[in-house]
């Protein structure tokens, strides 16, 4: 081989000489996962796209196909936050539905996840178990009998809580909980046990160790549960359906769902989707500011 020749020779990253062959069974597999992504990436994404532009129509244009609204108008947005629609009142009832079940999974579950990852107790895998099968069932298996606890039907629970936060953050959290205990655990189970243990040498207590050792090592993954349980509760919609039935109470979810048009069986498509922007733009917005903690933060909790 001459030396022009080998010069030009391609090496991987192992050093190994590469030949013509396998650079073009290289170059053919880069070419298979670019139009593989580029797939992924129109299927996740024209959903939404169809959602801007469909509330970028007029009212009147709610069912044409044209890729580009022509012309752009912004009357269903208008129209979202009519009066008779209650959606900005709705809008504030999905933060405290969901800011609530965020704040009250967090403190359960780390508390939680802490008990599992450290303390030896009888029953414990069994405790593990049971937290995963419980959010195995189907919502809508429980709505009815979550439905008859809330509005007072057993003689042992005489309170009604239809048309209450509670009644949807505490079945939401039910959901909730068991996830953000499972993801928890795994962060705390890749701490050190020395570093309590220095700690409880030091002087200070078990709790004392938690939360000024442990807890701020495990604050990616605590910000990723958070971020994650925001979401879930924030798309929740069959529990706020089914115990609520005041608009004044409803969630955003729900007063999407109970948008009406000009008419009793008129669909305002575009109404619709125009609450469906700005229900979701939040929710974007959140992700691509955190995402590197929540990337690294799940990270985090899959290596030991």
């Amino acid at each position: 081989m001459s030396s022009a020749a080998a010069g030009t020779q391609i090496r991987s990253r192992t050093g190994e000489v590469l030949s013509p062959k396998k650079i073009k069974k290289g170059r053919a597999g880069s070419i298979v996962i670019a139009i593989g992504m580029a797939f992924i990436l129109v299927y996740c994404l024209l959903p939404f796209y169809w959602m801007a532009v469909s509330s970028l129509r007029l009212p009147s244009e709610g069912r044409s196909t044209e890729l580009i609204p022509n012309p752009i108008s912004v009357q269903n947005y208008v129209a979202v936050f009519d009066p008779d629609n209650h959606f900005g009142r709705a809008l504030i009832n999905s933060l405290v539905v969901a800011g609530g079940t965020t704040l009250l999974v967090l403190l359960l579950g780390t508390f939680g996840a802490y008990a599992l990852a450290r303390l030896d107790f009888f029953g414990k895998v069994l405790v593990m178990f049971m937290i995963v099968a419980t959010s195995m069932f189907p919502v809508i298996t429980l709505v009815v009998p979550l439905l008859k606890l809330f509005s007072g039907g057993f003689e042992w629970w005489p309170v009604n809580w239809i048309n209450s936060y509670q009644a949807m953050i505490l079945p939401t959290m039910s959901f909730a909980l068991p996830l953000a205990v499972w993801n928890l655990n795994a962060f705390f189970r890749q701490l050190p046990v020395e570093l309590e243990q220095a700690a409880m040498v030091d002087g200070t207590t078990r709790f004392g160790a938690f939360w000024r050792i442990i807890l701020p090592l495990a604050t990616p993954g605590v910000f990723t549960t958070a971020i994650i349980t925001f979401i879930a509760a924030w798309n929740e919609f069959l529990i706020a359906l089914t115990m609520v039935n005041q608009p004044a109470m409803q969630t955003a979810n729900v007063a999407i769902s109970k948008f009406t048009g000009s008419s009793q069986f008129d669909t305002p498509y575009g109404t619709k989707m125009a609450a469906g922007v700005i229900v979701t733009v939040p929710l974007i917005i959140l992700v691509l500011i955190f995402q590197r903690r929540i990337i690294g933060g799940l990270a985090a909790g899959s290596v030991k």
